[in-house]
């Protein structure tokens, strides 16, 4: 398997992935492939941080990562959202998802990126060091119940003492 940055020649490709990854998702509101498009045409995609996973010349698997801004408390911060992550059905429970959020750490915190946060299960996202947002004393809109809002620092004490409040893309 290869994990490289996607190319624009293959956004209809990865907006079909997405779309038929989450129509068997156990949670999705059937918009993921649309909010990918919005979040690529947005000031704060990276490309470096748009990966995809490939086996034998197809692509199986792809997540995103893009800036986020917390802003209030002490100081503004800019962090990661991780959204969407999309695997193929017949390579799921492969670790493809799993290869991915690990290579987009890695390179995240190449770029000099501190920390993701993300809306999902933390049962399957606290394997990767995701715990509750609030943890950190950051808060969200209520849109999401405390819960599912979950945040890893690549660095440790990255969000210690912010304080502000994350606003989610839509």
């Amino acid at each position: 398997m290869i994990i490289r940055p996607e190319n624009p020649k293959e956004f209809e490709e990865l907006y079909q992935l997405i779309e038929t990854a989450f129509k068997t998702a156990e949670v999705a509101s059937g918009t993921e492939q649309e909010f990918a498009d919005r979040l690529r045409a947005g000031e704060n995609y990276i490309p470096d941080l748009a990966l995809v996973a490939e086996a034998d010349g197809k692509i199986i698997g792809h997540v995103m990562f893009t800036k986020l801004r917390i802003t209030g408390g002490t100081r503004e911060h800019t962090v990661l959202i991780l959204a969407p992550i999309a695997v193929v059905k017949e390579f799921r429970g492969q670790g493809v998802g799993s290869t991915l959020i690990r290579e987009g750490f890695v390179r995240a915190k190449a770029l000099g990126y501190d920390a993701v946060i993300l809306v999902g299960s933390p049962l399957y996202y606290g394997r990767f060091g995701f715990t509750e947002l609030a943890g950190f004393g950051i808060r969200h809109s209520e849109d999401f119940p405390s819960m599912y809002v979950l945040g890893v620092e690549l660095r440790p004490g990255a969000l210690a003492g912010i304080n502000g409040y994350v606003e989610f893309p839509t």
